[in-house]
């Protein structure tokens, strides 16, 4: 089989050095990759010619539209069988296409997705952040574990999709956050075979800090409403979870001067989340700050969910008028 390997790419240098010396060191090697510059005003251009050579290279550079446009754009120059989405900020284990080989020969399907993992060499902080994306006591394990409380739908930081299904389809769409799990729901509702393939994993580096973890996970939560408004199937009792924490958690906080045993659930959950990221890492720094990170997603996704919800449910404004200071740019 041969892939095509689409990575956008904006003003993130360092990050697409690391990536593309990982598929270099891919055992399997009928792949192509393709990387565009969404408007970047620090390119990558210098970083991808030192690759010429050591692997099946293209890039392309485009105005500022979009991770999802961006995405669509070098979809168009793709030869591949299969396309193959990851974001810059990903890393790959070198039998990544070896894992994506066996489970095609096994199951052929038209679209699926993978985990991902946190890498040695990350920070604590990123291995906090990690955990809190992925763990069954944060996202009920929606992102790719095996434990589930929800469907799986293939993410665009580690996607692959049959080209000529991703052609039929249009590819992603305008929204600028939330794209991914757009497109995954017209893949399914299309009627296409999609599913995760559990060994073709990634290490993703994510966010640096809770500041910026916290704007992620926010935007989340309001993409989540967004997808509601054109999808009112796709919206699960998973998904209100978050905002049901968050309104808990600033009641609990409220009321602990009068009571404060009102405080025991948060203090529960709270050593549930470190002994299970300390155990899951070895590491009980890693722990302390997943505690921190996990209530970041849940308050952050949670927080974006109610905000959503109020102006676009209640107040009845349109994805843009709404949010347009958040990351409609």
């Amino acid at each position: 089989m041969f892939y095509s390997v689409i990575i956008p790419v904006y003003n993130r240098p360092d990050e697409v050095d690391e990536l593309l010396q990982s598929l270099a060191k891919q055992g399997y090697k009928h792949f192509e990759v393709i990387i565009v510059e969404d408007g970047s005003t620090v390119p990558c251009q210098k970083v991808a010619d030192h690759y010429n050579g050591l692997i099946n290279l293209h890039y392309y550079a485009q105005p500022n539209s979009g991770p999802g446009q961006a995405r669509n754009y070098g979809a168009t120059h793709a030869k591949g069988e299969y396309i193959i989405i990851l974001d810059s900020d990903c890393l790959l284990p070198p039998d990544y296409f070896i894992a994506i080989e066996n489970e095609l020969q096994h199951e052929p399907c038209d679209a699926f997705g993978g985990p991902d993992k946190a890498h040695p060499s990350f920070t604590n902080m990123q291995k906090a952040i990690n955990y809190a994306m992925t763990s069954f006591f944060t996202t009920g394990g929606i992102r790719g574990g095996k434990h589930k409380m929800d469907r799986f739908y293939p993410r665009s930081f580690n996607m692959g999709i049959r080209t000529d299904t991703y052609k039929t389809l249009g590819g992603f769409s305008t929204m600028r956050f939330g794209e991914d799990i757009d497109f995954s729901i017209r893949i399914l509702q299309a009627g296409y075979s999609s599913r995760l393939f559990p060994d073709a994993w990634v290490y993703h580096k994510r966010r640096a800090n809770l500041r910026q973890f916290f704007k992620q996970v926010h935007n989340s939560g309001i993409a989540r409403i967004n997808l509601y408004k054109k999808y009112p199937s796709s919206l699960k009792a998973v998904h209100m979870l978050p905002a049901l924490f968050t309104v808990g958690t600033f009641l609990l906080i409220v009321t602990t001067p009068l009571c404060l045993w009102t405080l025991t659930p948060l203090l529960a959950f709270a050593a549930v989340i470190f002994t299970d990221a300390t155990r899951k890492e070895r590491n009980a720094k890693v722990g302390i700050l997943a505690v921190a990170a996990a209530f970041c997603q849940l308050t952050g996704y949670g927080s974006g969910f109610i905000r959503a919800w109020w102006q676009r449910i209640v107040r009845g404004k349109d994805e843009f008028s709404a949010f347009n200071k958040s990351f409609y740019k």
